[in-house]
């Protein structure tokens, strides 16, 4: 796994294809509900919807994950995916519309949990688990592309329905490729010691506690980025294309650092560039709001994803580290119901603060907390 190979490859194919097919329908169903009068709460609940079946479907998914392998929790995730996108194509009703949110999330989270514990297990050190999980992390960006790309061009061309059958078909990529990944010779079974374990008891680790808080502090802090800069670049009359190009240098910075890390990945510490990244962090939100130039803001953007983009490989490679070896399902399965959970409440949570105390401030309060938790990112051992 020192370099690029096959298994790999079809790990990233897997992913962009059952995230992709959510991206689309994640698009394309409040664009449908919209055109159909549909109340704006209503919109944002259906949006809701596809980060909340993954913070309650997660635990099952790292399980089934960690009794059964690669191959059964993958096709589940296609099969959950292709429903969600077929009742999408068959019907335009807004409660068929939740219920194809509900189904393409999971779909999509089963495929992330299984295929980020398998690309875990492919590497035989930490560097090896760096590199890995940095070309793992170009496929949400990818995927971010493709899916609502895809959608866009097909609704304008040939409607909705047509859109939805084809990101429906989208899954079944994951299928192919699913050919190319090796069975596990041997999917670990539970000891008596840990078959009657709650997986809320791989949460009395202090090295997972810590990881956990400083995915989410790094996360949150993607989030306020993303829900800021349209405000501020409003503010100061900034005009659309403007804050596209400084939210899109973000994303190419994102994207960039990660092709880096695995040509550096020899000469790098998980601990010092999770704490790096967050002093980094940091230090940008703290001078972000004093900038008023769309080029200046372009340049904290860019910077701001360097330290972003870093992390993921970090955060993952750190997390197969210290949980036991048959749990690594269970554990990727909390960090993903903490990012969703987070990715749901936390814009309601910057939309209450952000109108009392206004958007600069949030930078602030963010850097605050993330400059604080750098010292947890320093305790991970």
């Amino acid at each position: 796994m020192a370099k690029f190979s096959r298994p790999l490859l079809a790990l990233i194919l897997g992913q962009i294809s059952l995230h992709s097919c959510m991206a689309g329908v994640r698009m394309a169903a409040p664009l449908q509900a919209l055109k159909q009068g549909q109340a704006e709460w209503t919109v944002g609940l259906l949006m809701a919807l596809f980060a909340a079946a993954p913070v309650l479907l997660s635990l099952p998914a790292g399980r089934l994950a960690d009794r059964r392998g690669y191959h059964v929790p993958m096709r589940l995730g296609v099969v959950l995916s292709l429903a969600g996108g077929t009742i999408a194509a068959l019907s335009s009703h807004y409660l068929a519309m939740c219920l194809a949110a509900i189904l393409t999330g999971a779909g999509s989270n089963f495929g992330l949990i299984t295929i980020q514990r398998t690309a875990g297990r492919m590497a035989t050190d930490a560097t090896e688990r760096i590199r890995v999980f940095s070309w793992l992390g170009l496929a949400p960006a990818l995927s971010n592309v493709v899916g609502p790309v895809t959608a866009g061009l097909l609704i304008d061309l040939m409607g909705f329905r047509f859109a939805f059958a084809v990101l429906m078909l989208m899954p079944l990529a994951a299928m192919v490729s699913a050919r190319y990944v090796p069975a596990e010779a041997d999917v670990p079974r539970a000891t008596t010691a840990t078959a009657h374990q709650s997986s809320w008891d791989l949460l009395r680790s202090p090295a997972l506690r810590r990881l956990l808080l400083v995915n989410w502090l790094l996360s949150a802090s993607w989030d306020v980025h993303s829900f800021v800069v349209p405000i501020l670049g409003h503010e100061r009359g900034m005009s659309a294309g403007a804050i596209g190009v400084v939210l899109g240098l973000f994303a190419v910075s994102v994207a960039g650092v990660r092709l880096l890390i695995p040509i550096l990945a020899h000469r790098l510490s998980e601990s010092q560039v999770l704490t790096g990244a967050m002093l980094w962090v940091a230090v940008i939100f703290g001078v972000y709001p004093f900038v008023h130039s769309a080029w200046l803001m372009a340049c904290c953007a860019s910077l701001l994803g360097l330290a972003l983009g870093a992390v993921q490989p970090m955060v993952m490679s750190t997390l197969h580290h210290i949980t036991p070896h048959e749990r690594h399902g269970e554990a990727i399965a909390f960090r993903s119901m903490a990012l969703n959970g987070s990715s749901t409440v936390m814009p309601l949570l910057f939309g209450v603060f952000g109108a009392a105390l206004g958007a600069a401030s949030l930078f602030w309060m963010m850097g605050l907390a993330v400059g604080a938790g750098s010292w947890q990112a320093r305790q991970i051992r």
